[in-house]
């Protein structure tokens, strides 16, 4: 496994849209490994392949709480297929946009079809923060950062402390 490099907005491969996968074979298999350590590495709990360079419909997740065992989560071609009709506002981040957070409004519970790491299509029901975690890394695969759901001044502001903050590691 290995840990790769996250992208950082305002990179232009995170604002594209990515292509499906035909089937999860060894190299997507060791893809969504990799993001795992990845992502784990990162401390976050949701990763999207374009966030790494690879224009994939390929994501992981794992909300587990603090002192929890891990429960990673390895999707390809993920879709949304029910929203529940009630939204909730969550507060969100995104490894993309280190150290930014706003609420982002979304459906309460989701049901999603995807390709397991086995080549199998499964469906699951999610609700709370693993429905917010995998609309946020859909979202990747259409070139939506949790930003996109903001205002424009809210986005601009934070987009704009984004880049002095990486200005200023850059000079450091």
């Amino acid at each position: 496994m290995a840990i790769l490099p996250i992208l950082v907005a305002p990179h232009p491969v995170l604002k594209q849209k990515a292509k499906p996968v035909e089937k999860v074979d060894a190299r997507v298999a060791q893809l969504m490994d990799d993001m795992l350590e990845t992502m784990y590495d990162a401390q976050g709990i949701g990763l999207a392949a374009p966030q790494i360079g690879v224009l994939e419909r390929v994501i992981v997740v794992d909300v587990h709480e603090k002192g929890e065992e891990r429960r990673p989560m390895k999707l390809a071609n993920p879709e949304i297929v029910w929203a529940s009709d009630e939204l909730v506002p969550c507060e969100e981040g995104c490894l993309s946009v280190p150290d930014q957070y706003a609420d982002v409004t979304r459906p309460k519970a989701v049901r999603v079809r995807y390709i397991d790491q086995q080549n199998e299509i499964r469906e699951l029901e999610a609700d709370g923060m693993l429905a917010v975690c995998i609309q946020h890394e859909i979202d990747h695969l259409n070139g939506v950062l949790f930003v996109d759901h903001l205002s424009m001044l809210k986005r601009n502001m934070l987009l704009r402390k984004l880049q002095k903050q990486q200005r200023s590691k850059a000079s450091a």
